[in-house]
């Protein structure tokens, strides 16, 4: 690991113990704080799909079951199903479920539900490109053996404790890398690695839609998947971590953290 990644991620663990000694918060500040900060993360995620619903239409459309004129019945239903697997990582992680692939499809279950029937919840079975990708996907048949080294190699991170972001940023890495499904990799990879951030007492990491942050995003996956340097993505979730209690630091604490 390079210095600047160890620099990196003392200044995370700083703010979250931080976070953590303003603990237990108040439960009506915080409802509000979360609902708000969710829906954010599910707007961006979905904008880096493509998904064109603003954030305050996410918003209608995930808490007040409005229909927005004019947007695709996909679009509403990939909003209401990232706020459900939002849900559903939180509430893993507060149980402290293990993560197995049992778990990834069930996220993916319910990103892809009412979207994709035949597909939500399972692995592809046919050959698929990423588009504007030099990466090529494994073929289906390796899918199963490959998704099987994922989670054993995860389960030895763990075993060596390795920093709890970098175990994160391998859970997204790895899982788009593979691509086992035909569809919602991209969102199921993002909430993979939150509920594994939110299981050690991160927050979640809230990768931006833009232009110029998806570039960013891509570049460094594609970094990852074909010249095997994993730093750059690595790099991007520790900032992205770490941005992300400064922001809620600033709004349980009234004021800048640090």
């Amino acid at each position: 690991m390079c210095e600047s990644v160890k620099a990196m991620l003392h200044e995370c663990d700083t703010l979250k113990e931080r976070l953590s000694s303003l603990r237990p918060l108040p439960p009506e500040s915080l409802k509000k704080i979360q609902e708000a900060l969710d829906i954010e993360y599910t707007y961006e995620s979905n904008r880096i799909e493509g998904n064109t619903l603003t954030l305050q239409e996410t918003a209608l459309v995930v808490n007040e079951g409005v229909t927005i004129s004019g947007k695709s019945m996909r679009e509403h239903l990939e909003a209401i199903n990232h706020a459900q697997a939002v849900e559903f990582i939180k509430d893993i992680a507060r149980q402290d479920i293990e993560i197995n692939e049992r778990t990834i499809k069930e996220i993916h279950a319910i990103v892809l539900h009412g979207i994709n029937k035949e597909n939500a919840g399972r692995y592809r079975t046919v050959p698929v490109m990423i588009s504007g990708s030099r990466h090529m996907p494994p073929q289906p048949y390796l899918i199963e053996k490959q998704m099987e080294d994922f989670m054993l190699r995860f389960t030895g991170m763990e075993a060596e404790h390795v920093h709890p972001i970098l175990v994160s940023a391998y859970l997204h890495d790895e899982l788009v890398r593979i691509h086992p499904f035909i569809d919602g990799n991209g969102r199921t990879s993002r909430l993979l690695m939150n509920l594994y951030l939110l299981r050690n007492g991160y927050t979640i990491v809230n990768l931006k839609g833009s232009d110029e942050a998806k570039a960013s995003y891509y570049k460094a996956l594609e970094a990852s998947h074909v010249e095997n340097n994993p730093t750059p993505f690595q790099t991007l979730v520790i900032e992205a971590e770490t941005a992300s209690l400064e922001r809620y630091l600033s709004i349980v604490d009234g004021g800048r953290p640090m």
